[in-house]
């Protein structure tokens, strides 16, 4: 399914303006929220990346990342990946991935963050389960509310993902091999969603999603600040959540 799908990293402005334009078309965001071209030109001439999935001349998706200072040491944000629509569900966003992590290697960066909506379980289970990333830090409204119709209104809550590239819980999961699911010392507990697995939000009410999102706020917090990490997910029921674990067993 991804045979034809080349990644590599975009270098010219027409390659940024693709990025742009397949930005836009994602989230349908107003033009005061769309990074603008120059974002792209900018994180690829100050040691961020941008990466392209290439089907011939075609724009498959694509991944924007940032250079951060942790503790005096640097890593990369990956503020934004965008999958088009046609190549969903291709493996697109993993081969992305897992590109990104080489080319962050090869430079001795060893650790890449990003956010995502807690909301979103599907992302969730891709984020933690498939690439072996963690989250350990829980932010309340962190973009503020947006005027993507992605995001319903919501406040933009926020899971930060931690992916240490070179630990063995990473190279096992890239290599192909999913994260066991252990019996954990706390779960996070998701409501039921559609078979896909992926929102809670079809069928529920803005005022529903919004005390489950609450929920989650502050039953992350709680756990985040005993010392727990978020290690994994179970996406089947009656036990659908998050697992979290003490992080001093990693």
């Amino acid at each position: 399914m991804t045979g034809s799908i080349v990644i590599r990293k975009c270098q010219s402005l027409d390659e940024f303006h693709l990025c742009v334009a397949l930005q836009r078309e994602i989230w349908q965001e107003a033009d005061l929220e769309i990074e603008p071209v120059t974002a792209f030109v900018v994180a690829a001439n100050t040691g961020g990346q941008v990466l392209g999935a290439f089907d011939g001349e075609c724009l498959a998706g694509f991944t924007l990342a940032i250079v951060g200072i942790r503790d005096g040491v640097p890593y990369l944000h990956s503020h934004m990946t965008g999958i088009h629509a046609d190549f969903r569900d291709r493996g697109v966003g993993r081969m992305l991935k897992l590109f990104q992590r080489e080319e962050a290697l090869s430079r001795n960066i060893r650790l890449i963050r990003w956010t995502f909506d807690p909301l979103e379980f599907r992302n969730a289970y891709f984020n933690l389960n498939r690439l072996g990333a963690i989250c350990r830090t829980y932010l309340p409204n962190f973009y503020g509310v947006t005027s993507s119709p992605l995001h319903r209104g919501l406040a933009t809550d926020r899971l930060l993902a931690e992916w240490h590239l070179d630990s063995p819980r990473v190279m096992a999961a890239t290599a192909g091999v999913p994260v066991q699911i252990l019996e954990c010392a706390a779960v996070i507990a998701m409501p039921a969603a559609p078979d896909d697995g992926s929102s809670v939000a079809p069928g529920l009410s803005s005022e529903e999603v919004t005390r489950i999102q609450q929920r989650l706020r502050n039953e992350f917090t709680k756990y985040f600040q005993r010392n727990y990490a978020a290690v994994a997910v179970r996406r089947e029921a009656p036990s659908r959540g998050y697992l979290l674990c003490p992080w001093s067993d990693f």
